[in-house]
């Protein structure tokens, strides 16, 4: 029974994902882990709250002492200062994030208090009074030893503050994936360099190496161009397959005499696991496995479909050397389109969209795969699976 076309594309992406292995790891000074992938769990060094702490500016109490209105104020409790001890019949004045004595299982907001010189009378009745409120307990939130965080979670702002708070100095992650990026064509000039009617500058080079640097986990470590020669591509990409982790070349992988692509990964020791898939823009693309286990994905070589296939294929398994989940895309979400129309394809179309302030998207108007123009005001692409069209709501992937 053949596959819907969406689980193809997954199935493509699994042959080449389940040859490659996760770079190696290194221990990263705390200061730096923000946006790298965690290669060990995270695990809790103390209890938190690490003892007990007043969740409001209060006063600090005995519940046996509740029959009493007013408490001498004997001490004072703030964030950051050692627990002090309460004596019987008294209160100590406490600050939210203040450690709780001991002897103390009541907080009393302070807007449930009158204060005087040296003391404080309860407004409230010892009914209104619940034991332990106001109070933090120790542990309430984890308790040491417990594991935060798995290994292979790229550490976000929001994954920071365990990282901060429970982490060593010198934290496990996974080295960043080094990357090269080859641009084929004889077409291709510099950017900013003059260009003659049959040449085109290279947007493909800069919006790839843009693309891939918005991710802390990946290094660039070399971009270049080549002619359609097969002899510069070998020696192009036998030269970066001694540098990085995954190269991604642009251009030469259709069908034309001048695509030699294919041939240059086979001459360099690769494999071709998937060539062509039922997707618009972007076709052509290729996935192999390199001699020593290197990632090389075979881009496109129109504007568009580079910037599609580096989004849904080649970053996908980047995120599996990095040590992270291909089947897990934290920057895809269903949108519904506003102004939906009736076209339909028999392949998979990624239609590029922009995203309005209500939180729905809009169809950009688009020529083609070679419409940079469109490209350049899109926030990202919608999947619509093959035979379907209207509203949605479909997968947005963002840039």
């Amino acid at each position: 029974m053949q596959l819907p076309q969406l689980d193809q594309l997954m199935a493509a992406i699994h042959r080449v994902a389940d040859l490659l292995s996760p770079v190696n790891s290194e221990l990263t000074p705390v200061e730096l882990v923000a946006g790298r992938v965690l290669a060990e769990p995270l695990c809790a060094d103390r209890d938190s709250p690490p003892l007990n702490v007043s969740a409001m500016d209060g006063y600090a109490i005995r519940s046996s002492d509740l029959l009493l209105k007013t408490f001498p104020v004997q001490a004072i409790a703030a964030a950051g200062v050692k627990k002090t001890c309460l004596t019987p019949h008294t209160a100590v004045r406490i600050f939210t994030g203040g450690p709780v004595p001991d002897e103390a299982d009541i907080v009393v907001k302070r807007e449930d208090t009158v204060e005087h010189e040296g003391s404080v009378t309860i407004s409230l009745t010892p009914n209104d009074i619940v034991l332990g409120q106001n109070i933090r307990k120790q542990g309430e939130n984890c308790r040491a030893g417990q594991a935060l965080i798995p290994s292979g979670t790229l550490l976000t702002a929001s994954r920071m503050s365990s990282v901060a708070t429970f982490g060593p100095a010198m934290v496990s992650t996974y080295r960043q994936v080094k990357v090269g990026i080859l641009n084929t064509g004889d077409e291709l000039v510099p950017p900013g360099q003059p260009a003659q009617p049959w040449q085109i500058r290279d947007s493909n080079g800069p919006v790839l190496e843009s693309f891939l640097r918005q991710h802390s986990w990946i290094e660039v470590v070399e971009r270049r161009s080549v002619g359609d020669e097969l002899s510069e591509i070998v020696d192009a990409l036998h030269s970066q397959l001694q540098l990085a982790d995954a190269v991604m070349l642009t251009g030469g992988v259709s069908m034309g005499d001048r695509d030699h692509v294919p041939e240059a990964i086979q001459a360099c020791g690769g494999r071709a696991l998937f060539h062509r898939l039922p997707i618009r823009p972007g076709k052509p693309i290729l996935g192999a496995i390199g001699p020593n286990g290197q990632l090389i994905c075979g881009l496109p070589g129109n504007p568009v479909s580079v910037a599609v296939t580096a989004r849904r294929f080649a970053l996908t398994l980047l995120r599996k050397l990095s040590g992270q989940n291909v089947d897990t895309d934290p920057a895809s979400r269903m949108v519904t389109i506003v102004n939906p129309d009736s076209k339909m394809l028999d392949l998979i179309w990624y239609r590029l969209i922009k995203m309005l302030p209500d939180g729905n998207a809009e169809l950009c108007d688009s020529s083609g795969s070679g419409d940079l123009v469109s490209l350049s005001t899109s926030d990202g692409f919608v999947e619509i699976p093959a035979g379907q069209s209207g509203a949605g709501p479909w997968l947005l992937r963002s840039w």
